[in-house]
């Protein structure tokens, strides 16, 4: 079956460096500054762009008085550039593996809350299984992993689902679920007490919370909202756990994070849980791939451990 002659004259003049490009100018909005980090200058980054929306027949920026942003034609652009450019990446150190005699390469996105005892413990028996295995792990809030695993970056994710990932592009099977604790450091002037308000939390202490967009901080937002309490006023918003964490030991601040997160920092008597019930409804969290893409047996193998690890839990 022959293309259609609009994919033919693609494939005849689309090129590595477009996709660069569109990549660059995604991320600064600026073609000078997409010049720069293209090593070009910024007629040939002005000429290539035009190259480029001339093929499509269609602008796929929109010129701004400081800059430049995608237009929605852009945008899905943009998403396939991104996808080409990382898989082939990842095909390139497959294949760099494989010659040096490994079994390949696998990227993987997780939240923090899978993974201390599913993720990591699903590693470390793929790891023995196969030694010479190359593993990437990324991530750490829902909302990053899953965009890592748009723009193509990782094969598998393990995370929440949201709006973006509703729909016939991607596969969702759930794992588990985890519970949101809210804790403070162990030196903390609240640590000893035997009966702790949420309202007094709420008003009178500083808090550390996952930025809006994430599933824990959307679920503890709920529950205020239920019981109509007011958001804290005084917010550190940090989208790294391991920052948070290590901001929890050099402040008086409230934090809510999830159970299994915190799990090495209790055990090590580092935080303390407060005897605060917290009613946050969190979806569960789960395997998200791409549809339509051919699994390989590295990558078969770990979905296999990870559901024979999730039975256990």
């Amino acid at each position: 079956m022959s293309s259609p002659p609009i994919s033919r004259s693609l494939f005849n003049r689309l090129r590595y460096k477009h996709l660069h490009m569109l990549v660059a100018l995604s991320s600064s909005q600026n073609l000078h500054r997409a010049s720069q980090a293209l090593n070009m200058s910024q007629p040939a980054a002005t000429r290539m762009l035009r190259e480029i929306e001339d093929m499509f027949a269609c602008d796929l920026f929109e010129r701004l008085p400081r800059g430049m942003r995608p237009t929605a034609l852009g945008q899905e652009l943009i998403r396939f550039a991104e996808s080409a450019l990382s898989g082939l990446d990842r095909c390139a150190e497959d294949l760099m593996a494989r010659q040096q005699g490994g079994y390949g390469y696998l990227s993987i996105g997780t939240i923090m809350g899978a993974a201390p005892d599913l993720v990591m413990d699903s590693i470390a028996q793929i790891k023995s299984l196969n030694p010479q295995l190359r593993i990437r792990i990324m991530g750490d809030t829902s909302d990053q992993v899953i965009q890592l695993l748009e723009q193509g970056r990782i094969d598998l994710a393990i995370s929440r689902r949201n709006a973006a990932t509703d729909s016939e592009h991607y596969s969702f099977e759930p794992l588990g679920n985890e519970r949101l604790l809210v804790v403070v450091h162990a030196g903390h002037p609240l640590a000893q007490r035997e009966h702790v308000h949420l309202e007094e939390l709420v008003r009178d202490w500083p808090w550390i919370l996952q930025p809006q967009t994430s599933p824990a901080r959307i679920g503890f937002d709920q529950a205020l909202q239920d019981l109509a309490l007011p958001s804290p006023a005084d917010i550190i918003e940090c989208s790294s756990v391991y920052s948070m964490q290590q901001l929890i030991q050099l402040t008086d601040a409230v934090m809510v994070l999830s159970e299994s997160a915190l799990r090495d920092y209790l055990k090590m008597g580092l935080v303390v849980a407060l005897p605060v019930a917290l009613e946050v409804r969190l979806a569960p969290f789960g395997m998200l791939l791409r549809k339509g893409e051919v699994v390989s047996r590295e990558l078969g193998l770990f979905i296999d451990l990870l559901r024979q690890k999730a039975a256990t839990l």
